[in-house]
């Protein structure tokens, strides 16, 4: 099995056994927002096609939506303490030292746009590793963090899960016109 194909494989388990599937979000949600792993496996993209398989608006989905807000909001809270604790230290650590210009630029980004660059770098690949950890370096008060950080999470988890269903329908859609 080659990387490539561990999302299909993702995604067909949760097709077949659909009570894995806010477990599973909730820990894709999590290393997709955890600063060292979101940096090698992007796992917003599994997040996406869950929600085409999930579709919007059931039970199914706030059940998805919360453990994927969760999961992110986690995430985040971990890379911040991070921050905290090793302050510039943690630029030498692997995969930091490998981005060399990462932190400087979530730094920039953070003092530019202070705590709504919480809500804007989870948007961004790249300052959604940075973004949490600069915030805990400069030592940004907890509760400023915390609450831009679980409003941000729950829409982002919203945003990526209904454009997932919003392709399924499309998908479903074209499937019944063309068939």
């Amino acid at each position: 099995m080659t990387v490539s194909e561990i999302p299909g494989l993702f995604i067909s388990f949760i097709e077949s056994h659909r009570i894995w599937a806010v477990p599973i979000v909730f820990v894709l949600a999590f290393g997709e927002s955890i600063a060292f792993m979101s940096l090698v496996l992007p796992f917003w993209g599994m997040l996406v096609a869950i929600g085409t398989i999930v579709g919007g608006w059931s039970f199914e989905f706030v059940m998805l939506w919360f453990a994927a807000s969760t999961g992110a909001a986690l995430g985040d809270w971990v890379s911040y303490w991070l921050g905290w604790h090793f302050h510039d230290k943690i630029a030498l650590m692997w995969p930091l030292s490998k981005y060399p210009d990462l932190l400087p630029r979530g730094h920039q980004f953070f003092e530019k746009y202070g705590t709504l660059a919480i809500v804007l770098g989870r948007f961004s690949g790249p300052l959604r590793a940075s973004v949490p950890l600069v915030a805990g370096a400069t030592e940004m008060n907890p509760i400023k963090f915390q609450i831009a950080n679980w409003s941000s999470a729950f829409l982002w988890a919203l945003v990526l899960l209904v454009f997932g269903g919003g392709i399924g329908e499309v998908l479903s859609l074209i499937g019944k016109w063309l068939f």
